[in-house]
């Protein structure tokens, strides 16, 4: 029997939402950033929008409840909220409609998406807002109570009818030069009377957050043990202390303030399952806990952060305190029994 002449049919790709694959992961085993799996799929799934951040920021209210996700390599932070109060100057923007606290720097936003992929309990949407390097800045998602309507709105209004491939560019590193007078830095910390000093005061002395600690000294820093953070949430879910917790992308500062309830290990994640807020936290990926008092007119401002094995900060826990008043005093012994390194 002769064989046929005709050649076999290609396999059609699977798109990327039927692989059962998180798109995180997905993009990682392709070598390509996640921005750019999004922008390589052919079919009305993705949309491409225009980068005109400062608008589809103004126009996130109109979706009314959902679930705003902003993370980092280690920590993924969730609310479920609406957007709203919303102030914007320039590359810096700023979202205070409690549950929803963040701080945006437009300058690291650089791709947008509409995304609607099929599912068997009904489409998932969301809008996905990624870096000049791929990476995702924050992922805004809907919920049973959001605004459908609004989202098509939207996403007609800032649709891109000829976008141009999508380039990715990696940002370089950045170089610290340390500073030349760490007394100088010292006297200059200890004087500090607002917590939002610091980062001026940084850049004054050639030092990023995590060299900070270096030269703070013993008075200021306490390095902590492994399990810091699982051992702070529980705590603080055992004693219903409301916290503040911190994760940040390039792009995005997302802030939960409350108190914790459901605290779950699973596997390398310590996870905050509660109505409203999860946090899913990769314990193994935090190579160093601190506990740092920071001076402010209100006494010393405790903090806990956490670093990656690169020195960038995961997370920060503050607790919960008025403004212009001191911190409770259940939250600074809570910091204080944290276990050291």
């Amino acid at each position: 029997m002769e064989a046929s002449s005709l050649a076999a049919a290609p396999t059609p790709a699977v798109p990327f939402f039927a692989t059962g694959k998180r798109s995180r992961d997905l993009a990682r085993e392709r070598g390509l950033s996640e921005a750019e799996l999004l922008a390589e799929h052919d079919g009305p799934e993705v949309v491409r929008l225009r980068p005109e951040m400062a608008a589809i920021v103004e126009a996130l209210p109109s979706l009314g409840e959902v679930m705003s996700l902003t993370r980092n390599e280690a920590a993924v932070h969730e609310i479920v909220g609406t957007f709203g109060e919303i102030s914007l100057s320039g590359h810096m923007g700023l979202v205070l409609n409690p549950p929803l606290d963040l701080r945006l720097l437009l300058k690291h936003w650089h791709h947008a998406f509409a995304v609607e992929l099929p599912d068997e309990k009904g489409p998932r949407r969301s809008l996905q807002i990624f870096d000049a390097a791929g990476e995702a800045v924050i992922k805004i998602h809907l919920r049973p109570a959001s605004d459908v309507t609004a989202f098509e709105a939207l996403r007609e209004r800032f649709a891109d009818p000829a976008p141009q491939p999508l380039s990715v560019v990696a940002y370089p590193v950045e170089e610290v030069t340390g500073t030349a007078d760490a007394e100088a830095f010292r006297r200059e910390f200890a004087a500090m009377r607002d917590v939002h000093e610091f980062f001026p005061m940084l850049r004054r002395h050639g030092l990023d957050r995590r060299g900070s600690l270096d030269v703070m000294g013993d008075a200021h820093v306490r390095r902590l043990g492994k399990g810091a953070a699982t051992a702070l949430l529980n705590a603080a879910s055992e004693q219903a202390l409301p916290i503040m917790c911190f994760v940040g992308s390039r792009g995005c500062i997302q802030i939960f303030t409350g108190k914790v309830k459901t605290i779950k290990a699973m596997g390398p994640w310590i996870n905050v399952l509660d109505p409203g807020f999860d946090l899913h936290l990769r314990e193994d990926l935090v190579a160093e806990a601190f506990e740092v008092r920071k001076p402010s007119k209100d006494g010393d401002l405790t903090t806990v952060e956490l670093y990656d094995s690169e020195r960038r900060l995961i997370a920060q826990f503050y607790g919960e305190r008025r403004r212009d008043h001191p911190e409770e005093a259940a939250w600074r012994q809570l910091a204080s029994e944290l276990a050291t390194g």
